[in-house]
């Protein structure tokens, strides 16, 4: 009988006896570079396609109503696709990252690889007031899990193939390779040994460079600044802290807008309330319209009048207040159109609003300047507040230094981006601790941060640590039968537990010892009298790091662990701290 091919398993096989693993890690993050690459071209390229077929021959002063029109119809394709197609929640693309990276073993599911890229597509290229960057870095992490488990990677490679996949998208997308990596290093938090950071290097030089072949080596925003002046250092500081209000509001803001349309259940409803919003919101304002690229570029070449055009407010251009009043009325409602095409059903990131609310806050903390006497560049204003923005929203200094460096070719203002950007950062730690993207994960516990004991603990689930094998005894039984228990059993521990499965309470050796020996109380008392309550008890869905701080409160060694009252089993420190050992041991291997 002829055998069958197994060629998965043959090929697994040769990779294994022919290619040791640190040089097949390397070969597999060029590959995923490649693919990365390939991805946010494709992304870029659908999107500007449809904005090219939806404003052919488009005159907006006679059809400004397709504004109120071309969005809702973007968010309803987004819609229709992930609720008949996907049938999956792919929105908040770099929040999934850090919680399949925190709580899945860095498994990202194979429809990540694509699915983003369509319904995002469709959102932005129909005026979606969102970023293709989230969507496309979700692609790129998934195609480096995904690469990974192809080839049966352990858990520690996989969590460095969708850093890889992250860098290679970023540097893909921006043309920005230095923003790649320290956007893995800062934002996925990822506490990486200086080997390991070598296939971040060579996926995001990879991914780059693939990007310059297909789409030339323009970069995305060309502009003509001044050169750094040391005298305006004080202005640049007075930035930052503006930028770090700024991103707090737009933090906390966005944060507050999703609740809203949190507490709506039916998605329809959403849809129809997120479609009005935007529309509305892009009528009144059309910079408003899609990424907001275009009013970016405009404005680093100070052709403020642009801003202007398509807009109900065209007429009020030529007066300073109007001007300054309406360009900061686009900037506090961003955060509205951004949330509300999200939570409506379409697809989208943060990385372009909080570009585009940057260089719009820089640009008019200039503008006000120079109303008050002072001259100071605008182009170079609106530059450092795009760095500030994204290191505020982010958390991520590093990364709004060099990507906007890397962005606009403007390597001659690192000063002016590193004060504006670190300010910024050191503003709003102060009143947020998390960025817009781990917030959501910090309030359930599942965020995996560089601290290496809560990154350790969060590979930890308290479901495997559960010891089951512990005897149980009834309320109603007799103290003689918890000495014959005691008696067979090597534990000093007894749940009591009732005839429905619920737990009551526990005895402790250390509890009966004084009467143990003594045979007439045996039968003078039952377990529910001598029972005692656990200084603390675990609940199934617990974090780890939530277990262990009722371990430290409580200062016990063995907790009971709980699925609502039901007895589940315990868990003992010291299980804990092995399989503490373990995973630090396997995550600090080079």
């Amino acid at each position: 009988m002829k055998r069958k091919v197994d060629w998965y398993g043959d090929l697994l096989r040769w990779r294994e006896k022919n290619i040791p693993n640190n040089r097949f890690i390397l070969v597999l993050s060029f590959f995923v570079g490649i693919f990365t690459s390939l991805a946010a071209c494709a992304l870029k390229w659908l999107i500007y396609l449809i904005q090219h077929i939806l404003t052919l021959n488009f005159n907006f002063y006679e059809e400004q109503y397709l504004y109120l029109i071309y969005p809702a119809i973007g968010i309803l394709l987004a819609l229709l696709f992930v609720t008949f197609v996907v049938k999956d929640d792919i929105s908040h693309g770099v929040t999934k990252i850090l919680f399949a990276i925190s709580q899945r073993k860095s498994i990202i599911k194979p429809h990540n690889t694509w699915t983003s890229l369509v319904a995002s597509s469709v959102t932005i290229g129909f005026g979606g007031s969102v970023g293709a960057e989230a969507p496309v870095v979700l692609t790129g992490s998934a195609i480096g899990s995904n690469l990974g488990r192809f080839f049966k990677l352990d858990q520690k490679t996989l969590m460095l193939m969708v850093g890889c996949g992250a860098a290679g998208a970023i540097g893909g997308i921006f043309k920005a390779p230095i923003a790649g990596i320290v956007f893995t290093l800062e934002v996925l938090m990822l506490d990486m040994t200086f080997t390991s950071v070598i296939p971040l290097l060579i996926s995001s030089i990879t991914a780059t460079s693939l990007a310059y072949f297909l789409q030339g080596d323009a970069v995305l925003f060309q502009m003509q600044g001044e050169t750094f002046a040391l005298q305006r250092i004080p202005y640049y500081l007075l930035l930052g802290v503006i930028c770090g209000f700024m991103s707090l509001y737009f933090t906390r803001g966005m944060n507050w807008i999703e609740g809203l349309f949190g507490k709506i259940s039916n998605k329809w409803i959403k849809f129809a309330v997120g479609s009005v919003v935007l529309s509305s919101l892009i009528f009144l304002f059309p910079p408003l319209y899609g990424e907001g690229y275009e009013s970016i570029s405009a404005l680093l070449n100070v052709d403020s009048s642009m801003v202007f055009e398509k807009s109900l407010f065209y007429g009020l251009k030529g007066s300073t207040f109007w001007f300054i009043a309406y360009l900061l009325m686009i900037v506090l409602f961003k955060i509205f159109a951004s949330a509300a095409t999200n939570a409506g059903g379409g697809c989208g990131g943060i990385f372009a609003p909080s570009l585009f609310v940057g260089c719009f806050t820089g640009f008019i903390t200039a503008t006000v300047l120079h109303l008050l006497g002072v001259n100071v560049p605008l182009q170079n204003f609106a530059l450092a507040g795009m760095a500030g923005l994204m290191s505020g929203v982010m958390h991520a200094p590093l990364t709004g230094i060099f990507l906007i460096a890397e962005l606009s070719g403007g390597y001659s203002l690192f000063i002016p981006l590193m004060i504006v950007s670190v300010v910024s950062y050191c503003t709003i730690i102060v009143f947020e601790p998390h960025s817009l993207y781990a917030m959501r994960l910090a309030k359930k516990g599942e965020l995996m941060t560089h601290n290496k004991d809560k990154a350790v603990l969060g590979f930890l689930k308290t479901e495997d640590l559960i010891e089951s094998d512990i005897q149980t005894i009834k309320p109603e039984a007799m103290f003689g039968d918890l000495i014959k228990l005691i008696s067979q059993s090597s534990r000093n521990i007894f749940p009591v537990v009732n005839d429905k499965g619920d737990f009551v309470g526990v005895i402790t050796l250390e509890e009966v010892r004084n009467i143990m020996f003594r045979p007439e109380l045996y039968n003078r008392f039952t377990v529910r009298k001598l029972m005692v309550s656990p200084p603390a008890k675990i609940y199934i869905n617990d974090s780890m790091e939530s277990v262990m701080r009722k371990f430290e409160d409580s200062r016990a060694w063995n907790l009971p662990v709980l699925d609502g009252d039901k007895y589940i089993g315990y868990v003992s420190k010291s299980k804990i701290f092995n399989a503490y050992r373990e995973v630090l041991v396997e995550l600090s291997a080079d």
